[in-house]
């Protein structure tokens, strides 16, 4: 909302140019420069936009320095120890928590649209065997709107409404036949009588031969897992989701582009990262080594899945995941997993550390997520698309209010342009 009451006013060359601010339900005021250009003829200069606000939501906020993370307005600690992933995609979705006959419903919902067209089979046998989980999501992804055309027209409200469901639903389908494809395992069908956690775990690790029973700590760790990585803001990925609607490319073709901008390794690859970085460190014994070069400033050696760029304070979904984690490790064990036992020492001495304490660098949340995901056996391979398939939401969500905003057009991002000016073209014997 606008308060007429505040302005800032900007001064060049002696001409002072009066801008609104516009007051968040929370957070700092914002000061609008839509008509910037037009009166002052200058633009602004953010690169990475960190200093900008690209749009206005009500989805998601977060609050780095108290370590506040708000779906909705309800807390993400309170949303992973109380609800599950499917009641929060309604959340996300919707803006409020369902009722039970409305969670009921979405749910069946869900569950009866995660097969895939089976032509589909015939596009994932189309990649190498070696390809990157990841990038035969992105292809498979995007080609959804060549197999769902009823679901394309972003103009329809019900085709938005059907194409939100079914991208929910098929996810966890497409990556777990992603996974089972790189191993050179049997596509493993989606069951209606487990729920939504249950489910992935199932299509990814059972095998026709036998029967395969999901444990429910594992379930539920994968749930939470889900739950916290549902939204998070105007992050690169989501950001990108919005910028590509804003053309009115179809939902499929938008979360294919969020589904390529996750794969970075500065955005989704941390938790990969993170373990990797304990693979290097090997064994306990040289723990010591690694904090102190963490410690030494001229040593590039960081230690990942520690801190983190938003939150200044603790991450407010690392302390539910740390639960998840230590269930996780309690059932399955770390004696004879070398990696998960330089973990949870790692954890320990950091936090025993006063170093990292005063810079408040606490585990984050793909600290522990690392952990929990090679403890279930996952490849490092499948830790983004993991992700990916539980931001689906999150871009969904952000994607639905974006078309939904009569203020909304399509992205223009402007530059600050340091080339040639204009010069006449020379012939190429004269050069």
């Amino acid at each position: 909302m606008t308060d007429s009451s505040k302005t800032a006013t900007l001064t060049i060359d002696g001409k002072s140019f009066d801008l609104p601010l516009l007051s968040p339900t929370a957070g700092p005021d914002v000061i609008d420069i839509r008509k910037l250009y037009a009166e002052a003829g200058v633009f602004t200069y953010d690169p990475g936009y960190t200093s900008t606000a690209s749009c206005d939501s009500t989805i998601t906020y977060i609050d780095g320095a108290k370590g506040e993370l708000l779906h909705r307005g309800y807390p993400i600690d309170q949303l992973a120890e109380k609800s599950h992933y499917l009641e929060v995609c309604y959340l996300l979705l919707y803006g409020e928590l369902p009722k039970a006959s409305d969670l009921e419903a979405f749910e069946a919902t869900i569950t009866r649209h995660t097969m895939i067209h089976e032509q589909m089979h015939n596009f994932f046998r189309g990649f190498r065997r070696d390809a990157h989980p990841m990038a035969t999501m992105v292809g498979v992804v995007g080609a959804m709107s060549a197999f769902y055309h009823d679901s394309t027209d972003i103009s329809d409200p019900r085709q938005r409404e059907i194409a939100s469901h079914r991208m929910i639903a098929k996810m966890p389908t497409i990556a777990a036949m992603a996974y089972k494809y790189s191993i050179g395992q049997p596509f493993v069908y989606p069951r209606n009588d487990l729920d939504y956690a249950s489910n992935f775990l199932h299509m990814c690790f059972a095998v026709p031969a036998e029967q395969y029973e999901v444990d429910p700590i594992l379930s539920r760790a994968m749930d939470r897992i889900f739950i916290l990585h549902a939204d998070h803001e105007q992050n690169a990925s989501t950001s990108t989701v919005r910028l590509a609607s804003s053309s009115g490319a179809n939902p499929f073709a938008c979360i294919a582009a969020g589904i390529a901008c996750l794969w970075g390794p500065a955005h989704g690859g941390a938790n990969q990262a993170c373990l990797e970085m304990l693979k290097e460190i090997g064994s306990v014994e040289r723990i010591p080594e690694f904090i102190a070069r963490a410690k030494d400033k001229d040593d590039p050696f960081r230690l990942m899945g520690f801190g983190h760029r938003v939150y200044k304070n603790v991450d407010p979904r690392a302390k539910v995941m740390k639960q998840s984690a230590d269930e996780v490790l309690d059932l399955l064990g770390i004696e004879n997993n070398p990696v998960l036992q330089v973990a949870k020492e790692l954890e320990k001495q950091a936090l025993d550390d006063p170093y990292f304490a005063d810079k408040k660098l606490f585990p984050n949340v793909d600290f522990y997520s690392g952990i929990i995901l090679e403890a279930m056996g996952f490849p490092t391979s499948m830790f983004t698309p993991i992700f990916a398939l539980s931001r689906t939401v999150g871009w969904i969500s952000q994607w639905k209010e974006q078309l939904s905003d009569p203020a909304h057009k399509i992205g223009r991002p402007r530059q600050l342009y340091l080339g040639e000016t204009a010069r006449d073209y020379i012939d190429v014997e004269d050069r």
